[in-house]
């Protein structure tokens, strides 16, 4: 790795490379000798980039941002800042180079049926979804089932499961935590602004004095469920996420597959009911 130690000369109307490091790095917590250390480069070496003394070369941005787990979209970011081209594309998922990619997440949501799985962008929008996922929609408002479909925004909404959603306090208060959770991650303004939209809808009137509601001994007791009332009885899943491994595309690092499972087993013989021609 190689930097020049010459001052700066960012394009006009970029924010120096230096100023974009110096914030991920007290994003994720650390000094600068932490992350020299980390880098393997001095700490007065560091400080020279962050302050804009030294032109770090396009392999020394890289290697830091890598140090900071910073995302795919904004290490492009930080090495046009520095006057480099972007190196990780970003192809539409339509793209004929991911479809390989496309393949592995149909693979992914037909096998999970009949259980329910869904596949998201960055911004939780609803990329692709299974045959079990339809019938637990049933009752949302036809307009937040219209593309782009925003599936926080559809769990949350006064219009949308969220009167169907049995422990809507507890789910409400796990998915705010979660979306915090990743803006502190990825500084995304577009989910601080899903934040903003679905902490101010109305939140459920919980009693302090109530205790809780008995909760099923299979699973519920170290996982937070969603407990969703159907006409069959209530559902309780729990969720795993999966994501791709090592991608070097910023729409295949920003994409997940959110696969729920039956929490007990009046859920998963339900599940089996809906959907006869599913494996299960």
């Amino acid at each position: 790795m190689q930097t020049t130690h010459t001052t700066m000369r960012g394009t006009a109307g970029v924010r120096p490379v230096g100023a974009h490091l110096r914030d991920w790095r007290q994003r994720r917590r650390m000094s600068q000798l932490d992350l020299a250390l980390e880098a393997s480069i001095s700490s007065r070496h560091l400080s020279f980039v962050e302050t804009g003394r030294a032109r770090p070369s396009r392999d020394m941005i890289l290697h830091l941002a890598e140090r900071l787990a910073i995302p795919l979209r904004e290490r492009n970011v930080l090495l046009v800042s520095a006057g480099y081209a972007a190196v990780f594309p970003e192809r539409p998922l339509d793209d004929p180079a991911l479809a390989v990619a496309r393949a592995a997440v149909e693979v992914v949501l037909t096998g999970h049926e009949p259980y329910p799985a869904i596949a998201v962008d960055r911004h939780w929008h609803l990329v692709a979804a299974n045959a079990a996922v339809a019938p637990l929609l049933t009752g949302a408002a036809p307009n937040l089932l219209e593309p782009p479909i925003n599936v926080l925004r559809l769990s949350l909404h006064p219009e949308g499961v969220a009167p169907r959603i049995a422990n809507l306090a507890e789910w409400r208060a796990h998915i705010l935590a979660r979306l915090r959770q990743q803006i502190e991650v990825s500084a995304d303004t577009g989910l601080a602004a899903l934040h903003e939209e679905l902490s101010a809808y109305p939140a459920p009137s919980v009693d302090p004095r109530k205790p809780p509601p008995p909760r099923d001994a299979e699973f519920g007791s170290i996982v937070v469920p969603l407990e969703l009332a159907s006409e069959h009885g209530v559902l309780a899943f729990f969720s795993t996420t999966t994501v791709f491994g090592t991608p070097i595309d910023v729409t295949l690092a920003e994409l997940a597959i959110e696969a729920f499972f039956p929490a007990n087993a009046a859920t998963a013989e339900i599940l089996r009911r809906l959907t006869p021609d599913a494996r299960g």
